[in-house]
């Protein structure tokens, strides 16, 4: 009875895996030295509404615009996630993910730990942000992932110019950079 379990938990796991070869992965590594955060967290400042300025495109994400990410301290030190965007010609429809992040580093509190499905966490490092929290740049350590967010939905022509040099300088390929349109004013 034992080696029919053993051999049934094998069979399950070898199919379990097999099937995880299928599942889709995110596009090309656009940077192969993800560099460390540049400088410390302060979370309290970091919370509230950030608006996406540009991203590399992630298959969770594709073609959406209206992009916003809310951050939200909860009563046990995580943070609650609460994105939200819109794809062109969905009459206006709104999509939103609700998820949860947790402080993965917290001498800087600038690498996180975040999930929208259950236990499975994946990272979120702020690789660097504006001295009043008016921008921040945030990636993963695999290179496949980057976020250009902003506090304003339509930051001054120099600040996003500014931007786009800092994640040049920070190695990413701008060749793979989407630019979010945002039509929401508040």
């Amino acid at each position: 009875m034992q080696k029919k379990i053993i051999a049934t938990a094998l069979t399950g796991t070898a199919l379990l895996l097999g099937a995880c070869a299928y599942i889709p992965r995110p596009g090309p590594v656009g940077n192969r030295a993800v560099p460390q955060p540049a400088r410390s967290v302060n979370l309290s400042k970091y919370m509230g509404r950030w608006y996406e300025q540009f991203r590399y495109e992630a298959s969770f994400e594709r073609d959406m615009d209206d992009v916003t990410a809310e951050y939200s301290l909860n009563d046990d030190g995580t943070v609650k996630v609460i994105n939200s965007g819109r794809k062109p010609g969905s009459s206006g429809d709104f999509r939103q993910s609700v998820g949860k992040a947790k402080i993965a580093d917290p001498t800087t509190n600038a690498k996180l730990k975040v999930s929208f499905f259950g236990p499975f966490y994946g990272n979120y490092w702020v690789l660097d942000h504006g001295d009043d929290y008016d921008w921040t740049i945030v990636g993963e350590p695999s290179g496949r992932y980057l976020w250009v967010l902003t506090r304003t939905a339509h930051p001054a022509p120099e600040v996003l110019a500014s931007l786009a040099a800092r994640v040049r300088a920070l190695g990413y390929d701008w060749s793979l950079v989407r630019v979010t349109k945002q039509s929401r004013s508040y």
